[in-house]
């Protein structure tokens, strides 16, 4: 499907929205649509100014049948793709749904920064009576992807330029165990047809917290990953980052830019994934820098962070109303991986790195209690440790600004 036609399906959808939503209001008031501004910014945009469109069930707080949500841009430096767009919709399904145990199909289609993604995705989830933070998720779905423009990535050699017919599957378990909170999530990829050769990704972890009391807590995660060697480059795990194609999941580092680019280039920015060698994200970029890759096709990998209490935290949390969703946490770190010694893009070593970090989060919890604000952390570590140093000393002053977290509860 063509950037042209795009458009336009995504002109009909919003049309007949608009049309049937506001008919639906004036009739009967049985549908609501809002509206409100956005604006963002990258480099090959500048600044992208248009607005969203909201579109539910009076009443119904984002909770109810046929929700939209729409969102369409104007580049104002126009490039060769000025507009740009994002839809969703999802309808559920109340045959197979109960209170917060909602099954729904969710249609998506979205054409920016350079890639056009369109897709259908089953999702069910199970809950555990009135605990928003006992659940069960399962997804599974189809999505068509394609990059057709390299000008937007920060590092073009992470990308192919093919289409991908991708089919997904998603599961994740949050409970309580003796410990603690624990999470558990497992992906499969696969590229089942079309101009790519068809490859497989998988990638699990499990994250357990442990509250030890005082303000003190230990959290741990265990993760692991593994690919074919048809997969594309964004679907292969980077040590310090993740795959490049969840990079399309935050504002931040979707296109270059946002970030000034010479900021990211220094390597002072990591995007928290794969398998999260946090302290090697210096040499990672460096690398990419030169025109290598250094990706992994397996991994497997320990990332442990111990809480300490700090007096800012407690002061922001005195703050009326924000001090709810202002946190900075306090942090000892050690992370620990090596490939699986299953196929050809491997990491021979164990690499290893230690430090100090802060993490400064601004969240407001949807209704299911999932994070939907700013995670930044800020490892400023004097000094950082690393295993495999290269050249360096393994004790040295290194900035790390994380983008997103590993731990999210």
């Amino acid at each position: 499907m063509t950037y042209k036609n795009n458009i336009t399906y995504f002109l009909g959808i919003l049309i007949f929205f608009l049309f049937t939503g506001s008919a639906l209001s004036q009739q009967n008031r049985s549908y609501e649509l809002l509206a409100y501004p956005d604006v963002w910014y990258n480099d090959i945009d500048g600044i992208r100014v248009g607005g969203r469109v909201i579109g539910q069930v009076p009443g119904t707080f984002k909770d109810g049948p046929h929700r939209l949500n729409v969102g369409l841009w104007l580049s104002t430096w126009f490039p060769d793709y000025p507009v740009s767009y994002n839809l969703q919709f999802v309808e559920p399904i109340p045959s197979i749904s109960g209170f917060n145990s909602e099954a729904n199909i969710e249609l998506g289609s979205t054409v920016r920064t350079g890639i056009y993604r369109h897709s259908v995705t089953f999702n069910k989830r199970w809950q555990q009576g009135y605990n928003e933070y006992q659940y069960i998720t399962l997804s599974a779905g189809l999505m068509v992807q394609k990059r057709f423009e390299d000008i937007y990535t920060h590092y073009p050699a992470l990308w192919q330029g093919e289409r991908l017919w991708l089919g997904s599957l998603h599961f994740k378990l949050q409970n309580t165990n003796s410990l603690g909170r624990y999470k558990i999530k497992t992906s499969l990829h696969g590229n089942l047809f079309g101009d790519a050769p068809g490859f497989g990704q998988a990638s699990s972890s499990f994250r357990q917290r442990i509250t030890l009391g005082s303000g003190f807590a230990l959290r741990a995660r265990l993760a692991a990953g593994l690919a074919d060697e048809n997969s594309a480059p964004e679907y292969l795990f980077g040590r310090s980052f993740a795959p490049a194609n969840q990079w399309l999941e935050n504002s931040l580092v979707r296109a270059k830019g946002t970030i000034p680019t010479n900021w990211f280039d220094s390597g002072i920015f990591q995007v928290s994934g794969g398998a999260n060698l946090r302290g090697y994200s210096h040499k990672d970029i460096s690398t990419l820098e030169d025109g290598q890759l250094p990706l992994l096709s397996s991994f497997g990998a320990f990332n442990l962070e111990l809480d300490y209490p700090n007096p800012i935290d407690k002061a922001m949390r005195k703050i009326p109303v924000v001090g709810n969703l202002l946190t900075l946490r306090s942090y000892l770190f050690l992370d620990s991986g090596t490939s699986l010694g299953i196929t050809e893009l491997e990491e021979s070593r164990v690499l290893s790195d230690a430090g100090l970090g802060f993490m400064f989060s601004l969240n407001i919890p949807d209704y299911l209690g999932n994070s939907r604000g700013i995670m930044l952390g800020i490892v400023n570590c004097p000094p950082l440790w690393l295993s495999n140093p290269g050249q360096e000393n393994h004790l040295k002053y290194r900035n790390i600004i994380g983008i997103g977290a590993i731990f999210t509860f």
